[in-house]
């Protein structure tokens, strides 16, 4: 079993820096995102998508995998935005088994988000074909999607005003406040969707897993990831995922 969580070297393309004067970077969350904390509670409804078994060895099924989950994951935003009474926009989607993508070179195995062009893009790689292990993939859709939603309510626009004038120690910080906010949108999503996403995997071995997984310095460490991860899961809104005023010790 592998286990790549957020493999690639960045799996958000960075956006340029925009000059505003932000003071420290860790001084505030970045604004924006309290409409959409605030009123995307509720109760968890189970969410059914029918996304298919994978054929080893099979690129064909890989793709339609990406699809099926790409497609549960849009319905689920679009419906938790339409109840929050939030505008809601799908990204494109960008499935490609070369190092080429609309936002440039794809960086390690995995998925990133571009930004600026609004689309995720899943890398489909040998290995993946030789042990299609279903929750590493399912993951690689659902925390990019985690990204276009920050893109979507402003959070994406402040980091990057926060990251160009802070210091390297405070830019590693922002990155991981960043990236665990979107593992805990993931979880969010997997609080409705795990069943459809048969993930091969019971939730507590899954969290083990990520809490094994190689450490990153963009995304932090495992541990502090499976926590959000987790947090977004069990509490099933995004409310949870609030990584931006956590003690530094739950988002190095």
């Amino acid at each position: 079993m592998r286990i790549f969580l957020l493999a690639p070297v960045a799996c958000l393309v960075a956006l340029s820096a925009v000059p505003a004067g932000a003071g420290r970077a860790d001084a505030a969350p970045p604004p924006g995102q309290y409409g959409l904390m605030g009123v995307m509670g509720g109760a968890v409804v189970p969410q059914e998508c029918e996304i298919p078994a994978i054929r080893t060895g099979s690129v064909g099924s890989l793709r339609s995998f990406h699809r099926a989950m790409a497609g549960c994951a849009d319905r689920f935003w679009a419906a938790r935005f339409a109840a929050a009474g939030l505008a809601y926009t799908s990204p494109a989607v960008e499935i490609t088994t070369t190092d080429d993508s609309v936002c440039g070179a794809v960086t390690g195995n995995g998925a990133q988000y571009c930004p600026q062009q609004r689309t995720i893009v899943v890398r489909i790689t040998d290995d993946d074909a030789r042990d299609p292990f279903r929750m590493n993939l399912a993951h690689s859709v659902a925390h990019e999607w985690g990204h276009h939603v920050q893109g979507l309510i402003g959070v994406l626009s402040a980091q990057s005003a926060l990251y160009g004038p802070a210091s390297d120690e405070a830019r590693r910080l922002l990155s991981h406040r960043l990236e665990m906010q979107a593992e805990c949108f993931a979880g969010v999503f997997y609080s409705a969707a795990l069943d459809s996403v048969d993930p091969g995997i019971s939730w507590d071995g899954w969290m083990k897993a990520v809490r094994q997984a190689d450490e990153s310095d963009i995304h932090g460490k495992p541990r502090n990831l499976a926590f959000w991860q987790n947090r977004g899961y069990q509490g099933g809104a995004t409310g949870f995922c609030n990584t931006w005023t956590a003690p530094a010790s739950k988002i190095t």
